[in-house]
């Protein structure tokens, strides 16, 4: 599993990669990687970028936002499950970074937690420790962010530290008993990218 704070590069990152391992399967729900026959999965990120995260607090609740979440839940868990397994897998995120922004969002159903965290585990996690700092600078210092990405209503840098370093602290805890390998920050997406090849196919 790729995992790593909002702006860590997980996408460039999968992209490159795409290319460079053809003998792996890459499991996102980013548009590059959903199959046709999944379209539905791009639509509902779509919206849920466009229309339920402008409105969330006033049209939608974090209960709702929880439930429309769930179903990239689900069709990772679904696809991590039909996988063959003489082919190797890696999945952006899988449920753990969903499962710590509901939990920083306040949404309380433990049962659903419990229900995610049931799931199939992944063998190891590949961590891309990107400090706050440069994820800002990637997010148009902060022209970019929707509200799951920064603490309070401005989105401004002090907010957005805040929540990136909550959600640092977070992913790790959901993490801890599993094997994660921490990269640091690498100049370019390129680099980053080889570098987490070298730990895939270590």
């Amino acid at each position: 599993m790729l995992l790593g704070p909002d702006g860590a590069g997980k996408s460039s990152v999968m992209e490159r990669l795409g290319r460079t391992l053809p003998e792996w399967r890459l499991l996102s729900t980013d548009s590059a990687f959903v199959a046709p026959e999944h379209a539905l999965i791009s639509r509902l990120r779509r919206d849920l970028h466009d229309h339920l995260l402008p409105g969330l607090g006033t049209a939608y609740s974090v209960d709702f936002l929880a439930g429309v979440l769930q179903t990239a839940v689900i069709h990772l868990r679904d696809q991590v499950q039909d996988s063959d397994p003489r082919v190797p897998l890696l999945v952006d995120s899988y449920y753990y970074k969903i499962l710590a922004k509901c939990r920083m969002a306040g949404v309380q159903d433990s049962r659903l937690y419990s229900w995610w965290r049931s799931f199939p585990q992944p063998s190891r996690v590949v961590f891309l420790d990107v400090p706050p700092e440069t994820a800002w600078r990637r997010r148009g210092d902060g022209t970019q962010l929707n509200v799951l990405e920064h603490d309070g209503e401005d989105g401004d840098w002090a907010g957005f530290e805040r929540y990136q370093r909550n959600l640092r602290k977070t992913l790790l805890e959901e993490t801890r008993d599993l094997p994660v390998t921490m990269l640091p920050q690498h100049p370019d997406a390129d680099r980053a990218a080889e570098a987490v090849r070298e730990v895939l196919v270590a």
